[in-house]
């Protein structure tokens, strides 16, 4: 039986840690290939789970973000995505309004987890409970650090259930193909961070977009 693919797009300003994040996982690293046309690399990661093998087809925009907004031929067929930005970085959050809106205009109604990568770095800009985008536009958000790994597998694993349509679903042996941290996190942080994110679901929602 053929294995389940998905293309699932990677967005956010550059310099959020987008191309880090995609390369800890080292199947999609041996066998990217680049698509000239588009400017974008692809790096397809496989996944075990309870259910068998799931392929993600992962779109890094590999810097062309720098040159303003990304073209549409990059989102075709765009099957879910992620959103990063820096929590170090408050521009980069500033801007995941724009990334959400050109996305959701090419891929109507698809699964979208927003990433706050860059929690390991102790000079955080961005606390919890300032994130709200994705409340008010029902997509997932997961706090990331991409070098110590700290819920590397989260965005996929949310991302394979909405699209299998199982909740039940999950990943066996995950992190066996992940590069091993290059930063280890401290648990008391971690703690911290994780009592910080489930306060700031109860923060009210403001009427306007202006959150930072």
């Amino acid at each position: 039986m053929a294995t389940p693919t998905f293309k699932l797009i990677v967005v956010g300003d550059g310099g959020v840690g987008k191309t880090t994040f995609v390369k800890r996982h080292l199947t999609g690293e041996f066998e990217k290939k680049y698509i000239a046309t588009v400017g974008a690399e692809v790096h397809p990661m496989k996944f075990n789970t309870n259910r068998g093998e799931i392929k993600f087809n992962v779109w890094d925009t590999a810097g062309q973000e720098k040159y303003g907004r990304l073209r549409d031929g990059y989102y075709i067929q765009g099957q879910c995505a992620i959103i990063m930005f820096d929590v170090t970085s408050r521009i980069t959050y500033r801007n995941v309004p724009d990334w959400y809106r050109d996305l959701s205009r090419v891929c109507v109604n698809v699964p979208m987890v927003l990433c706050g990568n860059k929690v390991d770095v102790k000079d955080r800009k961005i606390p919890a409970k300032l994130i709200k985008f994705h409340r008010k536009h029902n997509l997932q958000y997961y706090d990331m650090s991409a070098k110590s790994n700290y819920n590397y597998e989260k965005p996929f694993l949310w991302l394979a259930r909405q699209l299998v349509g199982d909740p039940q679903l999950y990943f066996v042996a995950c992190c066996a193909g992940l590069l091993p941290p290059s930063i280890i996190m401290d648990k008391a942080q971690i703690a911290q961070m994780e009592k910080e994110l489930e306060e700031a679901k109860n923060v009210s929602l403001p009427d306007d977009d202006d959150e930072l």
